[in-house]
Order: structure tokens, then C-alpha cells, then sequence
């Protein structure tokens, strides 16, 4: 791996933080799937459009969605082939034989 400058980091690092919200990581997982307005989205999670809206806002803010117009409504799919990677990436080592945490001892 080539070295790799501060500012990637910290653009990876905002990146990782987008996506460590369990709702926001459930967002983009559904949207792996196929592309989505927000009323959609709001259906299939039972959550307020704000709140979905928002959600949304700090996705896109990384670069992590694209969004297009089809009439009304507004379509939101994941950004590229790289967001998609990692959300695979990182649902698949989620449910890989990790060792069990041990408990902290008193």
C-alpha cells in the first residue's frame, strides 16, 4: 500500500464516523439493496421523515450517497462501488467467529 497523506486520513475518518451511527449504517444497508426516496425509507423503518432527512444530509455530506430526481421525489442510492464495499465488507467481519469479549474483572 502506497503511503497515504493526512488528509485522506481525515477524510476517512469522517467517513467511518458517518457510517459508525447503527441507524445511519442500517441506511446505507438498505440502500445497498436498490435506491430509495425518503418516504421509503421512512416506511421501512417507522421513523419520521425529519429524522430520516437529516440522516441523509450527514450521508451525503461524506459522499457516501448520490441522489437523483424522478419527478417529486428525490432517489437516493449509495455513491459508488467503494461505499458499497464497505458496507459489505464491514457486515461480513461483523459476523465472522470473533473472540468473545471477556468481562472486566472486579
Amino acid at each position: 500500500m502506497p503511503p497515504v497523506d493526512e488528509a485522506s486520513i481525515d477524510v476517512a475518518a469522517r467517513i467511518f464516523r458517518a457510517m459508525g451511527d447503527p441507524a445511519r449504517l442500517r441506511t446505507l444497508a438498505m440502500l445497498a439493496q436498490g435506491e430509495a426516496c425518503v418516504s421509503e425509507i421512512a416506511a421501512a423503518t417507522s421513523e419520521e421523515l425529519s429524522t430520516i432527512s437529516q440522516r441523509l444530509r450527514v450521508l451525503r455530506s461524506e459522499n457516501l450517497l448520490a441522489r437523483r430526481r424522478r419527478g417529486k421525489h428525490i432517489l437516493y442510492s449509495l455513491a459508488d462501488q467503494h461505499v458499497a464495499s464497505l458496507i459489505f465488507n464491514a457486515l461480513a467481519h461483523s459476523t465472522e467467529n470473533m473472540p468473545v469479549k471477556r468481562k472486566a474483572q472486579k
